[in-house]
């Protein structure tokens, strides 16, 4: 199977690099140094799951260079799947379909907007990892998951192979879950409450979760997510924020968000698809989702330094 990893960030350079450890055949399009780097020195992954290399690596700039492919995992940003989308035209075979692995629910449907409905899957992943340095992978926690399937709920024969190869690979679990829907959406609660609440107090989660003014902030923007998906007929347990929490609980407490990485450090971040993703939701439901507006709001102003919009904002004065 030829897979084509669109973004070779912590997410597809973990995820594709563990592919082609397993002797597939990947192809990472990625940028800037990063891309520089894997071309002259391969992959390089550090993990507690065991550290890899792939020195013959290929890496390639656009989706031109990567030619058609069996399957595309989408590895970018959740703001950057509109872009992506328009570009991946030369990647489209006959019977080429789309994992998205994006943080928050949006990716299918801005997907199926320029490619069509029937090459995209619901897919989702758990895992903390980033870029390190160009070339260089470091998965820190959360053991590695995997999850993808027709967002009908259909059980298909191009769903089952990619698990199949997914399952000849060490260091993660696949999965395809009954409801796809479902698992992004229990996803997408936990992502966004401690990436908003983390990048709020820029702390780690083991802080935030066991200071009792912060773990209520986490429950109440854990529960607004939760009315927000049953208001949406999203099919979640009825003991979903316990069973968050729990898995909270549960992770490394050094652990932190990509979001509240990137606002930390002053780089844009996926803020409207989490947070602002949530609030807007609720508006349009009619339903009060007061914390996750609070996040938004706070952190909008990160998030438009970020993208150097303060002096647009000073010329309308």
């Amino acid at each position: 199977m030829k897979i084509a990893v669109f973004g070779a960030g912590g997410v597809g350079g973990y995820f594709g690099g563990r592919l082609a450890e397993a002797g597939e055949e990947v192809v990472f399009i990625a940028r800037g140094a990063h891309l520089d780097a894997i071309r002259k020195n391969g992959l390089r992954v550090e993990s507690v799951e065991g550290d890899f290399s792939l020195p013959n690596a290929r890496a390639v700039r656009t989706p031109a260079e990567a030619g058609q492919a069996d399957v595309v995992l989408l590895g970018v940003k959740a703001w950057q799947v509109p872009e992506a989308a328009r570009q991946m035209a030369p990647l489209l075979g006959e019977g080429t379909f789309i994992v998205p692995l994006q943080n928050g629910v949006e990716a299918p449907e801005q997907l199926a907007a320029e490619v069509g409905a029937s090459r995209v899957l619901g897919g989702f992943c758990q895992i903390s990892a980033q870029i390190a340095a160009p070339g260089v992978i470091r998965h820190a926690g959360i053991p590695p998951y995997v999850a993808f399937g027709e967002l009908d709920g259909s059980r298909s024969d191009r769903a089952q192979r990619l698990l199949e190869v997914f399952n000849g690979c060490k260091g993660l679990r696949a999965e395809i879950p009954e409801d796809i829907l479902a698992g992004m959406w229990r996803k997408f609660l936990f992502i966004s409450a401690i990436s908003g609440i983390g990048a709020a107090t820029r702390q780690p989660v083991g802080v935030f979760r066991r200071i009792p003014e912060t773990r209520t902030l986490l429950r109440r923007a854990l529960e607004e997510g939760a009315a927000i998906a049953a208001a949406r007929e999203v099919r979640l347990p009825r003991d979903i924020v316990q069973q968050i929490l729990a898995f909270i609980d549960s992770i490394p407490p050094q652990v932190t968000a990509s979001m509240q990485r990137d606002l930390m450090e002053g780089r844009p971040s996926e803020l409207d698809s989490q947070n602002g993703a949530l609030a807007r939701m609720a508006r349009t439901l009619g339903i009060p989702a007061p914390t996750h507006e609070f996040l938004y709001a706070v952190l909008l102003p990160m998030e438009r330094a970020a993208r150097g919009e303060l002096d647009d904002l000073e010329e309308k004065k």
